[in-house]
């Protein structure tokens, strides 16, 4: 649990880009490469300020997840980006005014329950790159 700020950390931050990406595309229209460079539409999609900004907090998102992926092992630390999606869909909810019908929360109870088995299942192993002692070491050996 030593790690869970981090963890939360990288949840957030991928939700966070989602939204970014979101407003983004809504900011930008439906899309048509017909008639367009598609290099260049491509390039006015990516450098479009809120799509940038979702990509580079994905950045951000992502090196938070590859620390997290140096202290825990992937089976405690990956199911917590489910998480990611019950943000998504709550802030998606007020922010996009996007349906939260009762299978959507049946399924965010789903993957908060999941969750928090997870959670308890463990610490995750933390620091499990630590190196290994002498004594270990002549036992691989062997």
């Amino acid at each position: 649990m030593k790690y869970i700020v981090f963890i939360l950390f990288t949840v957030m931050t991928n939700a966070a880009a989602q939204l970014m990406l979101k407003q983004g595309m809504m900011s930008l229209g439906p899309i048509s490469f017909e008639g367009t460079n598609p290099v260049l539409k491509l390039l006015q999609i990516v450098f479009s300020p809120w799509v940038f900004l979702g990509l580079c907090t994905f950045v951000i998102s992502m090196a938070s997840h590859l620390y997290v992926l140096s202290k825990v092992e992937l089976s405690f630390a990956y199911p917590f980006l489910s998480l990611a999606y019950v943000a998504v869909a709550i802030f998606a909810y007020f922010i996009f005014r996007e349906d939260l019908n009762a299978w959507r929360i049946a399924g965010i109870a789903f993957i908060c329950v999941g969750t928090v088995l997870i959670a308890q299942s463990g610490s995750g192993h933390e620091d499990q790159t630590a190196s290994i002692s002498p004594d270990k070491t002549s036992e691989i050996v062997r």
